[in-house]
């Protein structure tokens, strides 16, 4: 069972990445929580990895939409993928507080 801290780590995994993708930085706090906290608990590990991993994700669905953007097709993926990133981060975030572990339903998984 994680305790409190572990919990809050867990969501300032999720959370904290979403807040630093307002800057083009969402992956800068799953990352440094990984390499700090994620040598002491295994929990905060798996959270800050799977965030890492759905940011990077989310980079390249972003990017290929603003390619596609000038046929079009971007103009409408772009906001979907921001959308779904807002709303699978806080689902996260949420799980994490309450001591489960969330796996992305879309999710690359390059960082183990």
């Amino acid at each position: 069972m994680p305790t409190q801290d572990e919990k809050t780590m867990g969501l300032l995994a999720h959370i904290g990445a979403l807040a630093a993708s307002l800057f083009g930085l969402g992956f800068a706090v799953p990352l440094v929580l990984m390499l700090t906290k994620g040598k002491e608990s295994a929990f905060i590990r798996a959270h800050a990895v799977e965030s890492l991993n759905f940011q990077i994700t989310v980079f390249i669905a972003a990017v290929i939409s603003g390619i596609t953007i000038c046929i079009g097709v971007g103009a409408i993926l772009l906001p979907i993928v921001g959308v779904a990133a807002l709303v699978f981060c806080i689902i996260a975030g949420l799980k994490a507080n309450e001591g489960q572990l969330y796996k992305y339903p879309v999710n690359i998984r390059l960082v183990k």
